[in-house]
This record gives structure tokens, sequence and C-alpha cells, in this order.
């Protein structure tokens, strides 16, 4: 008799293959030859000196990229969710007060975030396609006394580019840390970390950055190490604890460093050729979704986020119909809503290499072409 049970799948006896889309979704985004042929040099190990010097340059990378001098800077291995359970596992307690600004769906992750750790946990809410006012901020803080603020600066499910002028001086005269979702807006839309006094900002590698999704840059202020390595308690993930991380990565000034896991892709970016590049291409194709009577979802115009965009589900239409359609028909990927907005938009991303005025035509032809072909109630 053998002694397996389970013989060899035969679909893992033929070549993968994986067919080629144009990624205009909310993300992934397609990611360009030059970085997948970097995923093809030789391993080598996690804690051989070759490997601190790619680290240290990732590292500056990331500081470039939000416009930092945080020593507190590294990449987690994770997408974006991994960052967002980093920042609120290491600053927040169980007991402390947490406020979140929800405007779409990474604010309400936030919030179960920190419930889940035992926080207080008080919100305040917009409605889809809306944001917050500094008065706003101000009250909540006021009131609420919160040890930290989180707020989406792109918010991907609806749309949004939530300014952030102001709120992190407002922060810290309530004596709150200020931490900033910026997974979607990163790389397509300024950001500047110490100028706006944000005291943790992550962001995720597969949207502008173009990159594999699984690494997750972070950056933590002097005022938020404060408040974390003066915890009364441990955080409760021995993975994401900040004072392993920051060991790994040298940011602690330690002269040996402790074994850690890790995966980074570095690519680096000209900031402001790609913010005014997103800027002009979503410029370019709002004009072109308006002129074929279709409406914007974020009335705004300062307030929409450049790197996805909003549409206003079609009346009539059935909006996975559409999104299908254009799959099959044109080998290329859009999305309906998320959470708050299912059932009222279409998002289409065009994030880093996809965004482009020849992209921007391919998306609105394969519109067009969907909206002649899809079926329209009469209703």
């Amino acid at each position: 008799m053998s002694s397996i049970s389970v013989p060899p799948p035969k679909c893992l006896q033929k070549p993968l293959t994986v067919p080629y889309r144009h990624m205009f979704g909310p993300g992934p985004s397609n990611v360009p030859s030059r970085i997948l042929e970097a995923g093809v040099n030789p391993v080598i190990g996690h804690m051989h000196p070759e490997i601190f010097e790619i680290m240290n340059d990732i590292k500056s990378g990331i500081q470039y990229m939000f416009q930092t001098q945080n020593k507190m800077t590294l990449a987690v291995s994770g997408t974006g969710h991994s960052a967002m359970e980093c920042a609120i596992f290491n600053a927040v307690e169980p007991g402390d007060s947490v406020l979140v600004a929800v405007n779409g769906i990474w604010g309400e992750r936030a919030a179960e975030m920190a419930e889940r750790i035992g926080a207080r946990v008080n919100t305040i809410v917009a409605p889809p396609g809306g944001c917050f006012t500094i008065e706003e901020m101000e009250k909540a803080l006021s009131k609420h006394r919160p040890v930290l603020l989180f707020v989406a600066h792109g918010e991907s499910s609806t749309g949004v580019l939530h300014p952030l002028d102001g709120i992190g001086q407002l922060c810290h005269k309530y004596n709150c840390l200020f931490l900033v979702d910026s997974v979607a807006s990163i790389g397509g839309a300024p950001v500047y970390m110490d100028q706006q006094e944000i005291d943790i900002l992550y962001t995720g590698s597969q949207k502008v950055l173009n990159a594999p999704p699984g690494t997750a840059p972070i950056s933590f202020s002097e005022r938020a190490c404060q408040k974390i390595f003066s915890r009364r308690t441990k955080p409760v993930s021995f993975y994401l604890d900040l004072s392993w991380l920051a060991n790994y990565w040298g940011c602690d000034g330690k002269p040996s460093r402790l074994p850690s896991v890790c995966e980074f892709v570095c690519e680096s970016l000209g900031l402001e050729n790609s913010w005014e590049r997103h800027l002009k291409v979503a410029e370019y194709f709002h004009a072109g979704l308006e002129s074929m009577g279709l409406k914007l979802f974020v009335k705004e115009k300062r307030l929409r986020l450049p790197t996805v965009t909003t549409i206003v589900a079609p009346y009539g239409y059935d909006w996975k119909e559409i999104t299908s359609y254009i799959m099959k028909t044109h080998n290329l990927e859009i999305s309906g809503g998320l959470r708050p907005s299912v059932g009222l938009v279409l998002r289409v991303g065009l994030m880093g290499c996809n965004s482009s005025r020849e992209n921007v035509d391919m998306v609105l032809a394969a519109l067009k072409d969907a909206l002649k072909h899809c079926h329209k109630s009469k209703v």
C-alpha cells in the first residue's frame, strides 16, 4: 500500500499561465516590467550586510516619498491593512480614547481595529463623497480628548481626497496623535508629513507605487515614538511590535539587529512630476466623462482623489453588468462601489504607470461601448 493518500495535483504539473489585463480598478495596478525584473534578483540572507544596505536605501526612499526626516521610517511586510494595524496596535492601548473620521470603508476598518484591542472608539461620520471641516474636527477633539485621530487621506471607496492642512496642528493642541492612511493617495497627490505635522503615515505598494502587493511603508514622528515606547502594556501583535521592527530596520540606534521577516520592493519617484501628472490625467478623464453625460460622485473638484475616480452609477443600468462586459470585451478592470458606496458608483483607478491620457481614452471607449450594449431598464 502506498504511503501517499493524496496524489500530486494535476493542475500543478503544467506551467502557470497568467493573463495580462488592464488593471484600472482601485488597486492593484499594473506592475511595470522594470519592477517585475527586479524580483528575479538572487535571494540573500535577511541578516547579511548587503540586505541592510538595501534596507537603508529603501528607508531613504520612503522618507523622500513621505517628505519626512523621521528616523522611525520602515516598511512592514503585508498590505496596507498590516500598516494600519501596526499603527493602531502600537500607538493605542486598551482603554485609550480614539477618534476616527469615517467617510468611507477605511475609517470603518480603523475603528474596528481599535475596538478589537479594547480602545474607547468614537467616530465622526460624513456621508459617502463628503469630508470634515476643521471646525468639526476641533469640536470632536475637544469633546472626546482622544490619544489618536485617524483620517483617510485618499478614501478609495468614495473617491474623496481629504484635506490635511491644519489637522496635525489641531491634534497637537489637544495632545493627540495624527494618523493618516495614504494608501490610495501617496505619489498621486501631495503629502508633506513633517510640514503637515502628521505623526503616523502609512501607504501600500500596489497602487501608485506600481509594485506587487505585500509591502507597506510606514513612518512615526518623535511624538508618536514617545507615546509608543512608554506604553504600560505590550502591543497585542508580536509580528507588528515596533520595538522589533525598529531594531531590524536599524531605527533604534542599537549596534546589533535582531532577526525579523520582511519583503520589499523599492522604486524611485519624482514626486512633483507624479503629482502633476496624476492631477492632469484625472482632469482630462473627468472632462471626458462629463462630455459623455456621466456624473462625478464627488461634487467638489478640490475633494476629488486624482488616483481613483468615482462615477455615479448610470441610471437604469446594472453596474455589475457594466463591469463584467468591460472585462470580457475589453480585457479591462474597473469596479463598482465598496461598502458605503456599493450600488452608487463605478470606480476607476489610474495610478502610477497607468496614469496616462492613452489609458483614459481606453476607459472612455470601453464605457461608451458598455452603455451601448448593456441592458438599460425603462423604469
